[in-house]
């Protein structure tokens, strides 16, 4: 039996997390690409085969990306040196071209098997890659979540395998016509949830020999690796405080994993020596936009949170209830991953805004009727939408719905104290981008949120407006108050 031991590390949802942060008593440092560098050196450092790959959402999540619509981190990442990396939905955030652009700044291979271009019936991307070490040949490949096609859903010339069933075709058409018997290993690189990795594991058929699946989007953190139809799926939370790391051993014979560790390793200054090339590099970018984006722009009576994406929470308020009176409308929906850190203020500088709600969407307003918003609020409150996957919304203070979710139904709603009934007429506001996804995102087609005729593009700018709301409004809190009950 010839067998090689490998060391596979793997980030995923990074999200421009470049700069570590103080935490405990003794002021440890934790996360920031320099520590999580340095950790990678000293791995390539102490083990004979190591490889780095990370499962998506490199993009997207601080005022150094977002400056630099994304180069900054690819450039980053170039330093940080992947062997192959992944799409996830937030590399699409600056648009499709812009993408292209960046995977030509990239020094590394970035993978992903089903996304088309419709008139060629060709992959937008590189589909697959063989990766030779150790006289070891290990193939990957990328599946992208469902939120990648809802960001391309106005493309006409991009198309997509969206069900689990057919990204699973994907993987064995890859696998079908690459997997050969040199082939020893075979790694999904997959950006569509964990639980999706789950489902999508166990369609996988055995003669594709897939042996394991490194996943991302949902930010899940695990004790240890599911193991579903002998595939090994781990994924590694979310941002650079952690890595996920598989200490394996393969056998060449019967090209498969013999034996295996896995570790979620904390990156914090006791691990590792920070890698200061690293850190310099990131702070010639800081420099720039301190001086940029240093500006205050007002104070909160209290800094006001934002923990979790899938219940209300007062930072989301504050937001809600401000779009609510830019807009006019009656009902505010504001997404809450849009809102991209867990607290802000109470001194907010534009730096702290830029960070917290740094997507450019348009605001549109509607109105439709009571039994439509019913059928709104029955479908974004329902409990699957609620597993890290789903799309959550923030509402302003003249909204009161409370879901029952033993018996999966609304219970009830009301618009200022009064209960909403079906032949009401409300205006209800929303971002951009879910808009363009109302479908999905809110169980209503445009054309039914369109028939009474009275759309109205609020602004086309979220983030200025919010800007200059915020400019205006000084001392402002929030609390929670039951908006949302589940």
């Amino acid at each position: 039996m010839k067998t090689k031991k490998f060391t596979i590390l793997h980030s995923n949802d990074m999200h421009g997390d470049f700069l570590a942060e103080i935490n405990g008593e003794k002021g440890k440092l934790i996360g920031g690409l320099a520590l999580l560098s340095g950790y990678i050196n000293k791995v390539r450092k102490e083990e004979e085969n190591v490889l780095y790959v990370i499962s998506g959402d490199m993009i997207q999540g601080s005022i150094i990306d977002a400056e630099y619509k994304g180069i900054s981190t690819i450039e980053i990442m170039n330093y940080l040196c992947p062997d192959v990396v992944a799409l996830g939905n937030h590399e699409f955030d600056y648009g499709l071209p812009h993408l292209l652009f960046l995977e030509k700044v990239a020094n590394f291979p970035i993978v992903n098997a089903n996304l088309y271009i419709k008139k060629y019936d060709k992959r937008l991307m590189k589909p697959f890659l063989i990766l030779k070490k150790a006289g070891f040949d290990i193939l990957f490949t990328g599946i992208v979540t469902k939120k990648v096609m809802d960001a391309l859903s106005k493309d006409e010339l991009i198309k997509t395998f969206v069900s689990l069933k057919e990204a699973s075709n994907e993987v064995g058409r890859i696998t079908n016509a690459y997997k050969n018997d040199d082939i020893d290993l075979t790694i999904l690189l997959t950006h569509i949830g964990f639980e999706s990795d789950k489902k999508l594991a166990a369609m996988l058929k055995p003669e594709w020999g897939v042996d394991m699946i490194l996943g991302g989007h949902s930010h899940t953190i695990l004790e240890k690796p599911e193991k579903i139809n002998n595939i090994l799926i781990a994924q590694a939370g979310v941002g650079t405080d952690q890595i996920g790391r598989f200490d394996i051993t393969v056998d060449d014979d019967t090209n498969s994993i013999v034996d295996y560790r896995w570790q979620l390793i904390p990156i914090d200054s006791t691990l590792c020596e920070p890698d200061n090339d690293m850190l310099e590099f990131i702070n010639m970018y800081k420099k720039t936009v301190d001086t940029k984006y240093s500006t205050m722009i007002c104070r909160f009576m209290k800094r006001l949170t934002h923990p979790s994406r899938v219940e209300e929470t007062a930072l989301g308020n504050l937001f809600a209830d401000a779009f609510a009176e830019i807009a006019s409308c009656d009902v505010m929906l504001v997404a809450s991953g849009s809102i991209r850190t867990k607290a802000l203020g109470p001194v907010v500088t534009l730096m702290d805004l830029t960070t917290c709600f740094p997507y450019d969407d348009s605001l549109t307003r509607f109105s439709v009727s009571g039994k439509k918003l019913r059928q709104i609020f029955t479908h974004i409150l329902r409990t699957e939408n609620k597993d890290g996957e789903g799309e959550c919304y923030q509402v302003n203070s003249t909204i009161r719905a409370v879901f029952d979710t033993e018996n999966h139904k609304l219970e009830s709603l009301t618009f200022n104290g009064k209960k909403v009934k079906d032949e009401d007429e409300f205006s209800v506001a929303f971002q951009g981008y879910h808009l363009k996804n109302c479908s999905s995102f809110f169980g209503i087609t445009f054309d039914e949120l369109n028939e009474l005729g009275k759309r109205k593009v609020i602004s086309t700018s979220c983030k200025e407006v919010l800007e200059e709301y915020l400019k205006n409004h000084q001392n402002m809190s929030a609390e929670v108050e039951g908006r949302l009950t589940y």
